[in-house]
């Protein structure tokens, strides 16, 4: 649930080997052009981004403990010089993170005229205390706190003495500002983003429901706690630094593994977790924690006008939760709601929303008249269809003048569903399950085609499917659907997961496809049942946002396993039918289309001229001026790369790269591996010349890199996205990128590039309509043009659905195999161990493993053994638990942990009887490297 740090620069393709003088007259002639618009404009530009922000940093006293241990939090003022005082603005940041990953959005709404106060969250960075998190009683209090300081300073503007201060922040930080506004009547708006209404939903969700759905996301969960969403609380607890046992016991509760197991959560979170993790059902003392984390109750309190933003990609805090939010507040409190491209799936940052944030603080803290928005907007995602148009077909956006069931009735579109009772089982030992989604992964699993199969998403024996009609007319999804069913269980509970996918239409071309918009799944837990007697629930499906052409069908899938859930251990079959009126109840929500060639532009063209002409002069004074000294090294001529002892430290203290070697050879595929903040991304900006180290050097081919080195011609990048001009098509940006370099157009291989791109007949559409994919697979392409003997790609499947990612992976190793060389920065282990030959491993900066991954998997602890056909790994995991070894059931075959030797433990098994199929000594990268970057976290 971090945020991500904003005010980057982007680097995408790479510098051509030109003359001086010709560099120096583009970078003139650059200038000019850039400079002609402002001649004829106002000299005096409000909000230029070339204003000085002035940053104060602070310590300020934050909640105490329970047992009285004070606590001091991490803040700093950031605001540019003026002699009247302005509107605050407080940001908080997302879980793990800390108050730089606000910085960016802090500096554009301190030029923008507001004083900008960001602070890092108790137990995380420089601040002190424990995580609780979002207890109001400790973060809660603490945003109020950060809200006193504002109203000391005399750079905040005040009314009748109290500050005039809105609140914003992206998931964690989303609800702080929630409880801040319930806490705190001075906050006079807020920006709550990507958040949550229940941390008990959240994490053990239940869409068995009662009543009638009156807004379109709405789900009113029966009072039975669902499914433990286990993925996704194990990648939540790891963020906050739990599970750095270091090798410590513990008593099954957590309770001797102290600081070492729990990190800086409370030792009551972290027995809540541990005990849920254990048993895969909630622990009560969890739950209670949890629920004091809910922003239900202080609701009813906010009257500060309140934007809600929500993404459309998140398998962690879906569309309901915003949904209860908003229609948790007073009827009088001014509000709007926005559903928006990214989530926790994909991006969660508040760089994209800026333009939102600075019209909402805009209209209710400054009071510029700025016009009022649509009260909901959504955006209709491209097709993600494989096999019909490739997934070029543009996002679209949709807006109401008021958000359904907040001022207008809820609609409802009735479609029938056919099917007959239908029997599955949840396999013993809950494997094999269901892959749906990717938690954590920024990238989630989708439905891929095939003739009436829907790979690892829906599993033979463990799902009944229910079907409509194709439909006759074509259907936007814009929220929660729902169906009546009777369940009947072999056992007093029941554990299902449903899901709605798109079915398409058979055609000569190919089989039909199915696609799981938004990878969303609803689970349920019911409990009390009477084994072999159906009882009726009524199903919420997952909120989607998701068009449906005409054709196609629309299929209600309800499973017994799914992989990102704790599911039941005891093998249980289930009788699953409609009930009732067998129809699938949609949502009808008709928005009037939006023209993305004009919405939501944050700032007048002039300011973003001065931006580029600020660029522009920047470019040249490091071209003419900032040449470094370095000097070629003859010996590594014949190596394309070479990191030695890089050394980079921010002005605020953060030395993000601290020493790092390596090197890469011709042929090799580098993962640059690590946990968001390792410098991976700081290192490559290094590697291309964007950012200047304090020490060490960078040798491309022998050659030292920096601003502007012809080295870098022969090297080819994505660096933290692409950037493209949107009034350009994607073809017209390639080209124009390649004539800019000034080489021959047939060097460019345009052809190669665009294959690579795989955008088909949107290539020819202006980029300002691409998705964060398209965009993402055409700079790709761009920063391979030509060729390049380096390519340098800063997660490159960002935005990428798997068959991309799955063709990515194989054009890096064949281009590799050529004789090049590839470095991949990522967080996405199955990907570089799928992709990458060789791996370096960085954590705080430094690089803690390097190496061929094939040689640093080989473990003597870890033993895989597969088995014959008619063996049952479970009985045999049995036998060896016996000896005191930890074994894991995967597939089948065991995964054992321990310093036996193999040959004793191959002997073991065959004198029980067992068939043995293939024995290996390989560890998980998972396993290397999680082992790696779990030590303990520093209390401040």
């Amino acid at each position: 649930m971090a945020g991500s740090s904003a005010d980057r620069r982007r680097c995408v393709g790479r510098a051509t080997p030109v003359s001086r003088h010709r560099q120096r007259a583009a970078a003139v002639l650059l200038v000019l052009l850039l400079t002609l618009p402002l001649l004829v404009a106002r000299p005096a530009l409000a909000g230029a981004d070339d204003l000085p922000v002035i940053e104060t940093a602070m310590t300020l006293r934050g909640t105490p403990e329970p047992d009285g241990t004070p606590v001091r939090l991490d803040v700093s003022m950031l605001a540019t010089r003026s002699d009247q005082p302005r509107p605050a603005v407080v940001l908080a940041h997302g879980f793990g993170g800390r108050k730089t990953d606000s910085a960016g959005v802090g500096r554009s709404l301190a030029r923008a005229g507001y004083v900008v106060f960001t602070y890092t969250a108790r137990g995380f960075g420089r601040s002190g205390g424990k995580i609780h998190l979002d207890n109001p009683g400790f973060e809660g209090r603490d945003a109020t706190r950060v809200v006193d300081l504002a109203a000391t300073r005399p750079e905040v503007q005040k009314i009748d003495g109290d500050p005039v201060v809105g609140f914003a922040g992206a998931s964690y930080g989303g609800a702080v500002a929630l409880l801040a506004a319930g806490l705190d009547p001075r906050i006079d708006a807020i920006a709550p983003a990507f958040t949550w209404h229940s941390l008990t939903q959240a994490l053990f969700p239940q869409y068995a429901t009662t009543g009638r759905q009156s807004s379109p996301a709405e789900v009113s969960p029966v009072r039975q706690a669902g499914v433990f969403k286990q993925r996704w609380a194990s990648l939540f607890f790891l963020n906050g630094g739990g599970l750095n046992t270091g090798g410590a016991s513990d008593d099954g509760a957590g309770r001797s593994a102290g600081r070492e197991l729990c990190g800086r959560f409370t030792l009551e979170l972290c027995r809540g977790y541990t005990a849920t993790a254990r048993s895969g059902r909630p622990d009560r003392g969890l739950v209670t924690l949890l629920d004091q984390s809910s922003t239900e109750p202080f609701l009813g309190r906010i009257t500060a006008p309140t934007l809600i933003i929500q993404g459309e990609q998140d398998t962690l805090f879906p569309l309901d939760h915003a949904d209860a939010n908003l229609r948790g507040l007073p009827a009088s409190t001014p509000s709007r709601m926005s559903w928006v491209a990214g989530g926790h799936d994909s991006q969660i940052s508040l760089d994209a929303l800026l333009p939102e944030l600075t019209g909402w603080f805009g209209r209710y803290l400054k009071h510029d008249q700025t016009p009022a928005a649509a009260g909901f907007d959504y955006v209709v995602p491209q097709t993600s269809l494989v096999g019909r148009d490739g997934g070029t077909r543009e996002p679209e956006q949709f807006s109401l003048t008021a958000y359904p069931g907040r001022g207008t009735a809820l609609r409802r579109d009735d479609v029938r569903l056919h099917g007959q009772k239908q029997t599955m089982v949840s396999p013993p030992g809950g494997s094999p399950a269901a892959l749906t989604s990717l938690p954590g992964s920024r990238g989630a699993l989708s439905g891929l085609a095939g003739a009436g199969s829907y790979p690892l998403g829906v599993l033979p024996g463990q799902s009944v499917i229910f079907t409509t009609d194709p439909l006759d007319r074509p259907r936007t999804l814009v929220g929660r659907g729902a169906a009546s069913l009777t369940v009947t269980s072999s056992t007093s509970t029941a554990t299902l997961f449903a899901t709605l996918w798109d079915l398409g239409p058979a055609t000569d071309a190919g089989p039909s496809t199915a696609v799981l918009p938004q990878q969303a799944v609803a689970p349920l837990h019911l409990a009390g049942l009477v084994p072999g007697r159906p009882t009726t629930v009524r199903l919420a499906l997952p909120p989607v946002v998701h068009r449906v052409p005409v054709g196609h069908r629309l299929q209600l899938v309800v499973s017994s396993t799914d992989q990102a859930y704790a599911i039941p251990t005891s093998p249980t079959v289930y009788t699953v039918g409609l009930a009732g009126e067998p129809v699938l109840s949609l949502p009808d929500v008709t928005g009037a289309p939006l023209d993305t060639a004009t919405v939501r532009v944050p700032l007048p063209l002039l300011v973003v001229v001065a931006a580029l002409v600020l660029a522009a002069l920047v470019a040249m004074v490091v071209l003419w001026l900032r040449r470094r000294s370095a000097h070629p090294r003859p010996e590594l001529r014949g190596t394309p790369l070479v990191v030695e002892d890089l050394v980079k430290t921010y002005r605020d203290g953060t030395r993000a790269v601290d020493g790092v070697s390596f090197s890469a050879e011709a042929g090799q595929v580098i993962g640059l591996l690590g946990p968001n903040g390792a410098g991976k991304t700081t290192t490559m900006r290094m590697m291309v010349g964007l950012i200047r180290p304090d020490s060490g050097g960078i040798w491309v081919a022998g050659e030292a890199v920096h601003a502007g080195a012809d080295v870098l011609g022969s090297v080819g990048a994505l660096i933290e996205g692409p950037g493209f001009l949107p009034h350009l098509t994607g073809l017209q940006n390639l080209q124009a990128y390649w004539q800019a370099t000034g080489r021959p157009a047939a060097e460019a291989r345009l052809e190669q590039a665009l294959e690579i791109a795989g955008l088909g007949s949107a290539v020819h559409r202006r980029v300002r309509g691409y998705s964060q994919g398209m965009r993402q697979r055409l700079g790709i392409a761009q920063a391979m043009l030509g060729l390049p003997e380096l390519l340098l790609l800063d997660e490159p499947t960002n935005g990428l659905d798997p068959p991309q990612i799955k063709a990515m992976r194989t054009v890096l190793t064949d281009y590799a195999a050529t004789g090049r060389t590839v470095v991949v920065s990522s967080h996405l282990l199955a990907e570089v161990e799928q992709t990458c030959s060789h791996v370096v491993v960085m954590h705080n900066g430094r690089v803690v493993l390097s190496g061929a991954i094939d040689e640093l998997t080989v473990t003597p602890d870890v033993t895989v053994i597969g088995f014959e056909p008619d063996t049952d790994p479970a009985s045999a995991a049995a036998v060896l638990r016996e000896l005191g070894l930890e074994v894991q059931v995967e597939g089948h075959g065991l995964r054992v942990h321990g310093d036996r030797p193999r040959a004793e433990l191959v002997s073991t098994l065959v004198q029980h009887g067992f068939g043995i199929d293939g024995v290996d000594g390989h560890r998980h990268l998972e396993e290397v490297f999680m082992s790696l970057v779990t030590a303990p976290a520093e209390v401040s």
